[in-house]
């Protein structure tokens, strides 16, 4: 046995191998009952309850036959499956490291850290994003800044993070609303004048592009989330995050407590490293990912361009019919530039022509069954942020545009899974709907 094999059966995290009594890595296999249970969780039964109930019991049956004459797995996390989605995942994304965490939020931390965010430190984040992208900061006493957004994308708007950056901003972070690209280029000359970690909240955007690059990989750092809702998932939960700078290299210890097990202090198994940020060494989180997580994302990163590609042309489809009507403002499409992932179709009202805003529209088409969901609130809107201090009304008077297109212009319809007809009735009542409201 070579010394590398010796350090990976000592892992703790591993099985230790032969021996006459040995330690497992795994306390309780997971094994043909807990098999049923996931299978029981995953499918449901669906009009034939006979049959799905017969199909079932055979499945049970052929369970218990196949784990007779197998064995279990030894590793349930961070083992082989997850280093080959990583593995996958660079190279999807064109990018020199890619960690599967526990979901985009760990990402911002790690990224957050790396960065070397403290007190009185300032992030600037657009005002309509998910709350996630703000959980960090506060935690380290950093100051949360809002950029006011571009109105035809309601991403971040490079012009208003250009008035609001000062001596003491440390991170940007663009958000990707709906997949849709960020305008990055001058964002990036912003950060690179003033030496500032550009962290990309990719969390729509796996599979988009920007000027030939991948989203999530046009910043410092990028993170993408795997949640139950986006195109693609890891059985409900996941994130990657990705970096071409030197810090990802230690992607593996800020994952899992600064554990480096390449090393070991007298007497025991590893040593416990700090994170070389770029102010100084950090104390590392855990944010493990597990193998069924990492095996479920590898089988679904194979359909992503299919799924993009269905999404794209609904999308197209769409826009061609909301171009012909009063009042409504179709989703940007792809251009040379760009590409989105079009996790989200972005409608827009124009308030004084269809005679009513965005609040009226929107229940119209939940009348007539339509989801629709404005993702999402400015964030300064929610009561943490008063509880924190800040002065919410002097913020939204700042984000004029966020204000303007969350009360009466835009809101998001949905692209996928649907059936074609469905599309194609959802198309047909967003127009009745803006037809009413236009006499």
């Amino acid at each position: 046995m070579g010394e590398n094999e010796k350090k990976k059966k000592s892992d703790f995290r591993y099985a230790t191998g032969d021996a006459a009594v040995p330690w497992a890595a795994i306390g309780e296999h997971v094994w043909h009952e807990d098999l049923m249970n996931m299978i029981k969780l995953l499918v449901k039964c669906g009009s034939d309850e006979a049959g799905f109930c017969g199909a079932m019991d055979s499945v049970e049956e052929a369970l218990t036959e196949l784990c007779a004459c197998g064995q279990p797995t030894s590793k349930l996390s961070l083992g082989d499956t997850v280093k080959q989605l990583e593995e996958e995942a660079a190279q999807f994304l064109g990018c020199k490291h890619a960690c599967f965490v526990t979901n985009a939020t760990a990402g911002f931390q790690m990224a957050h850290q790396f960065a070397d965010l403290g007190p009185d430190d300032e992030v600037i984040l657009p005002a309509i994003t998910f709350i996630a992208t703000a959980a960090f900061p506060p935690l380290v006493d950093a100051k949360i800044v809002f950029a006011d957004i571009d109105p035809a994308t309601v991403n971040m708007d490079p012009a208003d993070v250009a008035r609001k950056i000062t001596d003491k901003t440390k991170v940007i972070m663009p958000v990707h609303i709906g997949g849709y690209p960020v305008d990055m280029d001058p964002i990036m000359e912003i950060a690179e004048a003033n030496d500032i970690t550009v962290i990309e909240d990719a969390a729509h955007a796996f599979g988009g592009k920007y000027k030939g690059k991948m989203t999530g990989t046009v910043g410092h750092f990028g993170s993408f989330s795997f949640h139950e809702v986006k195109n693609i998932n890891a059985f409900g939960e996941g994130g990657i995050v990705c970096t071409d700078t030197e810090f990802g290299q230690y992607f593996n210890q800020a994952r899992f407590c600064g554990v480096d097990m390449s090393q070991q202090i007298e007497n025991w198994l590893y040593d416990v490293v700090s994170l070389p940020t770029k102010g100084g060494p950090q104390m590392a989180g855990n944010h493990s990912s597990t193998e069924i997580q990492a095996a479920c994302l590898l089988g679904q990163l194979g359909r992503l361009e299919e799924i993009i590609r269905v999404r794209s042309e609904r999308a197209e489809y769409l826009g061609g019919r909301f171009a012909e009507v009063p009042g409504l403002i179709p989703a940007p499409l792809n251009t040379e530039d760009v590409e989105s992932t079009f996790h989200l179709y972005l409608l827009q009202v124009d308030p004084s022509v269809l005679g009513g805003d965005i609040i009226e529209f929107k229940q119209r088409l939940t009348d007539k069954g339509v989801t629709n969901i404005p993702h999402f609130a400015p964030l300064y809107h929610f009561k943490i942020f008063e509880q924190l201090g800040y002065d919410t009304r002097a913020i939204a008077e700042s984000c004029p545009n966020a204000e303007d297109a969350f009360w009466h212009r835009f809101t998001h319809l949905p692209l996928y899974p649907l059936a074609d007809e469905q599309v194609e009735l959802m198309a047909d009542l967003v127009i009745e709907a803006a037809e009413e409201m236009g006499g």
